[in-house]
């Protein structure tokens, strides 16, 4: 199972990677759509061409590279909001278990206050006031804006889990021996203890890929996520589900599908590297 959801991200990666060269048309480039060639249905059913092998959205774009491109928006969204995550809760949670004292105490409650909110709900407040307050702003600050809103929330999971596990290193006999020989505190922090905190954090991190890019694709449903002109699998959600019950299906159910296939196998390959960390199951 771990092998074939390796498989799945892998072939995901390379479509969102080699995007330009493996897609058929350029969804971007909104001066080739055709009006004439909307709401076409898939190649294999009646009415459908061999140009448009998974059918055309209501504005005339084809489905098949619309996807490729949004699993581009989905993974580089859902990779960079978890990396920013990983940076600020990481450092915030190693400080305050190394420190211990009042810094403690305040990154903790500052934590506490950041679960009381609903993920979505301070995503869907950052997202909307940054729309409000760059209503034109250019495509790459609008995402910058989408992976802030997700990583608001997203850092407190590893500040808490890399405290916990700081509170039990900083008391072992080799960070002991590290502060009698006169190595600076900093130091300690990063060369003895970091190294071995990260474990627990690789694990999260994965399964929160897939959280992350689920969060982006609801929040493109909601209309508050990538631009309208970006074919996020969100946003062709949306579109999709307008056209439903009228027969074209194909508009919602595709990049459905597609969402589903990205997140479970990112998630299972974060099972199998929990189970492959973990020294009890060896």
């Amino acid at each position: 199972m771990a092998v074939i959801a390796a498989l799945i991200a892998l072939f995901c990666a390379v479509c969102a990677v080699f995007a330009p060269w493996l897609s058929p048309h350029n969804p971007l480039d909104l001066a080739s759509l055709e009006l004439s060639d909307a709401r076409l249905p898939p190649a294999w059913l009646e009415g459908g061409t061999t140009k448009f092998l998974l059918g055309t959205d209501d504005q005339g774009r084809d489905i098949l590279s619309a996807l490729i491109y949004g699993s581009r928006i989905s993974l580089v969204v859902g990779l960079a909001s978890v990396a920013l995550s990983v940076v600020v809760g990481v450092g915030l949670g190693l400080l305050a278990g190394f420190k211990g004292g009042w810094l403690d105490a305040l990154l903790m409650r500052l934590c506490d206050v950041m679960l009381s909110f609903p993920a979505i709900l301070v995503a869907l407040l950052i997202a909307g006031v940054g729309r409000a307050l760059f209503p034109n702003a250019h495509e790459s600050l609008a995402f910058g804006v989408l992976i802030l809103s997700i990583s608001l929330t997203g850092w407190v999971q590893y500040a808490r889990t890399v405290r916990g596990t700081t509170l039990v290193e900083r008391n072992k006999e080799y960070v002991q021996a590290a502060r009698v020989t006169g190595v600076a505190p900093l130091r300690i922090m990063v060369k003895h203890v970091l190294p071995n905190v990260m474990g627990p954090v690789m694990v999260l991190a994965t399964i929160q890929v897939a959280t992350a890019i689920i969060t982006e694709a609801t929040l493109s449903f909601l209309g508050v996520g990538a631009p309208p002109t970006s074919p996020s699998l969100g946003t062709l959600i949306r579109v999709g589900n307008d056209y439903l019950f009228s027969g074209e299906w194909w508009i919602t159910i595709f990049p459905g599908l597609m969402l589903v296939l990205i997140a479970l196998s990112v998630n299972l390959l974060g099972d199998w590297l929990r189970d492959a960390l973990n020294p009890r199951l060896r």
